[in-house]
């Protein structure tokens, strides 16, 4: 049987739900919007209940400890279609065993859920170390990403922190949402973008004055800074690989 979930993480604790409430053995499950429906095959759709949901995540926070709670989080931030089943089929293993049995690598679903939170970790720090702002004409910091996972949620206390001081914005351009710090706290925004904007970095016409004079500063003190005889553009790519290179201002594109 499979289990058909809207995609939301609530979605997928209410699936853990039902399946202990119904107990109708093997099941998969997928997104709506992987799932295809098969001719012989049985399927399920299942209703987000934020009440269920509750539930569940209060049991697993019951069996397990925080790290794992965050590798569960982050696992479902990965987006990938198969983490959602190995999530669903990691939680009823935990509920049916002991606590503890998150420590058995011996599980499948284990394992995958380790590897999706070991990446997703690895891209929220990257977003962290590569993000540059550029300061609008209304006094706003504004920067757009395209992350491969959807860490936003994971950077926002960063951020916040670092920059307490100024307005920030940071939107995913891929998942069509974004941040806005208003010295006060963060919120979440969505954006409608003309068409012809150029997304990534603002026109010129919106930027501050002043931005494309530090634009330059920055670019002139990387370039002396800079050793040349101690290049090495394989150590370099490594730390910095060439898919984050469009957020950096030092970097010629």
């Amino acid at each position: 049987m499979t289990y058909i979930f809207d995609g939301s993480l609530q979605g997928l604790l209410t699936a853990v739900f039902e399946w202990f409430e119904r107990k109708p053995g093997k099941v998969m499950l997928k997104s709506t919007e992987m799932f295809q429906p098969e001719a012989f095959a049985e399927s399920f759709t299942v209703i987000t209940d934020g009440a269920k949901a509750d539930r569940v995540w209060a049991g697993l926070q019951k069996k397990l400890k925080k790290d794992w709670l965050r590798k569960f989080y982050c696992s479902y931030l990965s987006e990938i279609p198969e983490a959602y089943n190995h999530l669903f089929q990691f939680s009823i293993y935990i509920f049916n065993h002991a606590s503890g049995a998150e420590s058995n690598y011996g599980i499948e679903h284990i394992i995958a859920l380790s590897k999706c939170a070991k990446s997703v970790e690895r891209e929220k720090h990257r977003m962290e170390a590569f993000i540059r702002f550029q300061k609008t004409g209304d006094g706003i910091f504004y920067a757009g990403i395209d992350p491969d996972f959807n860490v936003l949620p994971l950077i926002s206390n960063h951020f916040k922190n670092r920059y307490a001081d100024q307005q920030w914005v940071i939107y995913d351009l891929k998942r069509k949402y974004g941040l806005h710090y208003n010295l006060t706290s963060v919120e979440e925004i969505t954006i409608s973008f003309t068409n012809g904007i150029n997304k990534q970095s603002p026109a010129s016409i919106l930027m501050d004055d002043s931005e494309a004079l530090y634009a330059t500063l920055w670019k002139d003190y990387f370039k002396s800074a800079n050793i040349v005889a101690r290049k090495n553009t394989k150590l370099h790519v490594q730390h910095v690989p060439k898919r984050y290179w469009k957020y950096l201002t030092e970097k010629e594109l």
